[in-house]
């Protein structure tokens, strides 16, 4: 029954292509999905998982959105700067609950 609404950590480190290592570093600092340890089995619930993937996604929008609005762009989205183009990003730091603020110029 469990192995049908769960995921165990390695299972899940190929889903999301990372190391399994990196959801142990996660579980330890009190990041990333919520999981079950049952025994010494670490499990991911499905929902639990689509919650997370879905939490990370608006939070990539919102600060897609907060730059498209700062630099005054409608409808751009985050993209790689290709070979040989300058970068033009504006001085920025990251806070520790993901918000950006500007640096002064």
């Amino acid at each position: 029954m469990l192995q049908q609404h769960c995921l165990n950590q390695k299972e899940l480190a190929r889903r999301w292509g990372i190391s399994h290592r990196t959801l142990e570093r996660w579980r330890y600092c009190g990041q990333g999905p919520a999981f079950l340890k049952l025994g010494g089995r670490v499990l991911y619930r499905r929902s639990e998982i689509d919650a997370f993937e879905q939490s990370q996604l608006s939070r990539a929008l919102a600060v897609s959105n907060a730059i498209d609005k700062h630099s005054g762009a409608q409808g751009r989205r985050l993209t790689a700067i290709p070979q040989g183009q300058p970068n033009r990003t504006l001085p920025a730091r990251i806070g520790a609950f993901g918000t950006i603020s500007q640096l002064p110029q």
